[in-house]
């Protein structure tokens, strides 16, 4: 089992994360600006005060740890605009503090720089509303930045165009840059099977250093 650090433990992708973690006998430590809103109380769990964008507390909340997985940004409205692409800084910048001691980190992506079968990208469809460009684009800006670090161990798991709340199936597919869409141009996933992935991918690695992405 791992020691994992999880920032964003509170937000729509994070919580469910965090179920998919304990329930998998992982040992999570929830980072959180405010424990009060960590109501779960598990064994396996331990909730400290942390701030994504301070590289001195990323560093605290990642040593000792196997993973830290940041689920920042991660779907939960405009208000987290303005964390996406500073945290990934922060993130790596409080990871090289920790030198050859740092964990894996496993940060939650964007579907909008995602390739569509006709050449375009996903942020290029007609009609999106300019919030939901601008979270987009952040998450872009993030993607290049990792795509920039070479002297710490990431990666980027985008979802489907499509994510919300749903069922556990455990079924999904991957790609790396493609979107992951079904044979109606449908492309989606649950949250909870969204969990299911990172976590398989915290268990067995396959996608350090580049990014990949989830669907049906």
């Amino acid at each position: 089992m791992s020691k994992i650090a999880l920032f964003g433990a509170n937000g729509t992708i994070g919580s469910r994360i965090l179920d998919e973690a304990l329930a998998r006998g992982h040992e999570v430590t929830a980072v959180v600006r405010d424990p009060a809103k960590i109501t779960k109380s598990h064994p396996k769990l331990t909730v400290i005060t942390g701030d994504v964008l301070d590289p001195a507390s990323v560093s605290v909340a990642a040593k000792g740890q196997d993973v830290l997985v940041s689920a920042v940004g991660g779907g939960d409205g405009p208000g987290h605009l303005a964390t996406i692409e500073p945290s990934a800084e922060s993130l790596v910048e409080g990871l090289r503090t920790l030198g050859t001691e740092a964990p894996r980190l496993i940060a939650v992506g964007g579907a909008g720089s995602l390739r569509t079968p006709d050449g375009k990208q996903v942020w290029d469809a007609e009609g999106l509303p300019e919030f939901l460009l601008q979270i987009m684009h952040a998450h872009g800006d993030a993607l290049d930045y990792f795509r920039t670090v070479t002297d710490v161990r990431w990666t980027s798991l985008s979802p489907a165009a499509l994510i919300e709340p749903g069922e556990r199936t455990g079924a999904y597919r991957t790609a790396l840059d493609d979107l992951v869409a079904d044979e109606n141009g449908s492309s989606r996933i649950s949250t909870e099977d969204y969990a299911v992935a990172l976590l398989d991918e915290v268990e067995k690695p396959r996608h350090i250093g580049e990014r990949f992405t989830v669907g049906y």
